[in-house]
């Protein structure tokens, strides 16, 4: 289920809302073994996504660093690359 959620800190262009609202989801999804929560529970649920949200985008727009953005594009192959190395190439 988390295997979703992704580095988004230092890559330019910087993680957009939706990689943000996604990882999020996520996350929400995993602490509470929901993936679809129940009509009960779906305000809580949704309310705890948006605020998780909001505390990434605090923290990825107030951390810094000196090392050069990362491009998503290389990231992307190195990923494949782990991937066909763990699992094998078809």
């Amino acid at each position: 289920m988390c295997r979703n959620i992704r580095t988004l800190y230092n890559f330019d262009p910087p993680a957009t809302n939706e990689e943000v609202h996604a990882a999020s989801l996520q996350y929400v999804r995993k602490i509470t073994g929901f993936n679809k929560p129940s009509k009960i529970n779906e305000e809580a649920f949704n309310q705890a996504i948006n605020e998780i949200a909001n505390v990434t985008r605090n923290l990825l727009n107030t951390l810094e660093t000196s090392a050069e953005p990362r491009n998503r594009e290389v990231e992307a192959e190195r990923a494949r690359i782990r991937a066909a190395k763990r699992f094998g190439t078809n």
